[in-house]
């Protein structure tokens, strides 16, 4: 059994023994891959006289499988009390009453806890021992509960380990994507190609979970080929939806098809922002400041996206503005709305317009780790 190290690594699995080996190229270095058969861990003990947070940055540099990094300042019998006294004494030294602080615990094996018994007890004892306040989306320090079968590896260190997508004040996309109707005429092959086509659009326009996706119709076309392309564009959302239900934490937003004809739709929603793409249009660069007002004062943006042969020119002379999203470089079909999405965003984010994640407003205590 190990009960003694000064460091604990998290890889990537099946990278174990490749991060091992690196830190002993590093120097006199231990290092100990899947220690009690666990996957994505390594134990490291330290060179005599190298202090571990020298020794933790060095890993840190070096060393590219390494995932996190975790300085041990103590290991205890992984029960609460255990847990809790040990979390106490060292949240004395290494976090001050000015500070926030979080409590991250990962359990691996059988214990009559759970991983949010142990937030709540040790954010509760260390609120009580610092006088720290509870924040759990940018805290400035991290107590990391680390249990491994019989025993527990406690660190603290500060946020910069705790790599998160989103954090109050990043520029958020999501509601301006939902303003987005993205028209597209449909892609006009072969019954396998156009399903194809259709599937790799539809997982586009689900990505970005955009309002609305219009396939418009400009001509008479052939019922197989169409019914191909949208049976394909319905499996593209469908795949992409169900992928996006088990990752996210929130709900997720179906984007839903319509078939209309292009003209009437034009003409339909003439009161609207009509965006579209070709390359005859200007760069995006150069309409910056007349997406930004469009995209604040509408409730629904379309952004047509032609085929094969491109969006005819009655559309695009009375489209409120033309733009070329790579000039130079005709897009094909199947990238042309993401390319479209990521291009018009991007240039929205440096606008500054895009909303902001905002800070939750219940009141922090320990017993918030129960969501975390």
């Amino acid at each position: 059994m190990i009960k003694k190290f000064d460091i604990l690594v998290k890889t990537p699995k099946g990278l174990e023994n490749i991060a091992a080996s690196r830190i002993e190229e590093l120097g006199d270095f231990k290092a100990i891959p899947r220690p009690y058969g666990l996957l994505g861990l390594v134990l490291v003990v330290c060179p005599k006289g190298l202090p571990k947070e020298e020794a933790t940055r060095l890993i840190m540099r070096e060393v590219l499988e390494a995932e996190k990094v975790l300085p041990i300042y103590a290991i205890t019998k992984a029960d609460l009390e255990s847990i809790t006294k040990a979390c106490s004494e060292l949240a004395k030294d290494k976090i001050s009453s000015n500070e926030t602080f979080a409590v991250r615990t990962t359990r691996r094996g059988k214990h009559s806890f759970s991983s949010i018994d142990v937030n709540i007890k040790v954010g509760k004892i260390v609120e009580d021992v610092t006088r720290a306040t509870v924040d759990l989306e940018v805290p400035d320090k991290i107590v990391w509960v680390e249990i491994l079968g019989d025993i527990a590896a406690i660190s603290i260190t500060d946020r910069t380990l705790d790599m998160k997508k989103l954090w109050p004040g990043k520029p958020y996309a999501l509601p301006m994507f939902r303003k987005i109707s993205v028209i597209q005429m449909p892609y006009l092959g072969s019954p396998e190609v156009s399903r194809e086509i259709g599937r790799r659009i539809g997982r586009s326009v689900q990505t970005f979970e955009v309002k609305e996706l219009v396939i418009g119709l400009n001509k008479t076309i052939d019922a197989h080929v169409l019914r191909a392309f949208i049976e394909g564009v319905e499996e593209g959302i469908e795949s992409r939806y169900e992928i996006q239900k088990r990752s996210y934490g929130r709900d997720v937003h179906k984007v839903p098809v319509y078939v209309d004809n292009l003209y009437q739709i034009v003409r339909d929603r003439r009161k609207e922002p009509i965006i579209a793409t070709s390359t005859k249009g200007v760069p995006l660069t150069q309409v910056k400041e007349s997406l930004a007002s469009l995209f604040t004062s509408s409730k629904r943006i379309n952004i047509l996206i032609g085929a094969r042969e491109g969006l005819p020119t009655g559309i695009l002379r009375n489209a409120t503005l033309v733009i070329d999203l790579a000039p130079g470089i005709t897009l094909p079909t199947d990238h042309a709305a993401t390319s479209a999405l990521i291009g018009i965003i991007t240039v929205l984010e440096e606008s500054g317009i895009l909303p902001k994640v905002k800070r939750k407003k219940e009141k922090r205590t320990h017993e918030s780790h129960a969501s975390s």
